[in-house]
């Protein structure tokens, strides 16, 4: 009797509903310490060492479950699915962020991208103006820019871990 294959997909859901719940819980600290409009690089490494952890953790336990045995091509399918479903869950909190707790938020986070050019003398406060008026009028236009992205980063990190993980099947 052939054993069952665990399938990828539960993982990448399972390990995707974790990782977006971890993005919300930190999303509300940075709320809560006034800190979810900074532009600051070290909270984007935190958020990508948290998603590689959790990845990591997603593709071990698949392997785990798959008799030890990883793909290339599973550790990929888990960690682009992983990175969608913690994607989703993000964008419908930046959307409750900025339609129901912040509704300034936008314009916040566009002073702190624009604020320095304009102290800088790189822009006019009329070109500021217009900038931050226009990226507020699209703010929604992000959306599918930060899930695509969510997606190419779960992608390297599945192949990361993919390569590191990786065990073939014998072949008889």
């Amino acid at each position: 009797m052939e054993e069952q294959q665990p399938k990828t997909g539960k993982f990448s859901l399972n390990y995707g509903l974790i990782l977006g719940g971890i993005s919300v819980v930190f999303g509300i600290m940075l709320y809560t310490q006034e800190m979810h409009t900074s532009q600051s690089s070290a909270l984007m490494v935190i958020g990508i060492a948290i998603a590689a952890v959790v990845t990591f953790l997603g593709i071990s336990a698949f392997k785990k479950a798959n008799g030890s045995y990883l793909s290339l091509s599973e550790a990929l399918k888990i960690g682009a699915g992983i990175a969608l479903i913690a994607g989703i869950i993000g964008i419908v909190y930046n959307i409750v962020l900025v339609n129901y707790i912040d509704p300034d938020a936008p314009s916040k986070i566009m002073d702190a991208r624009l604020g320095p050019a304009l102290m800088n003398g790189e822009i006019t406060q009329e070109e500021f103006d217009m900038q931050k008026e226009q990226s507020i009028k699209f703010w929604w236009m992000g959306y599918p820019i930060i899930l695509i992205i969510n997606i190419l980063i779960g992608l390297v990190l599945g192949l990361v871990t993919g390569l590191i993980l990786k065990k073939s099947k014998p072949a008889y």
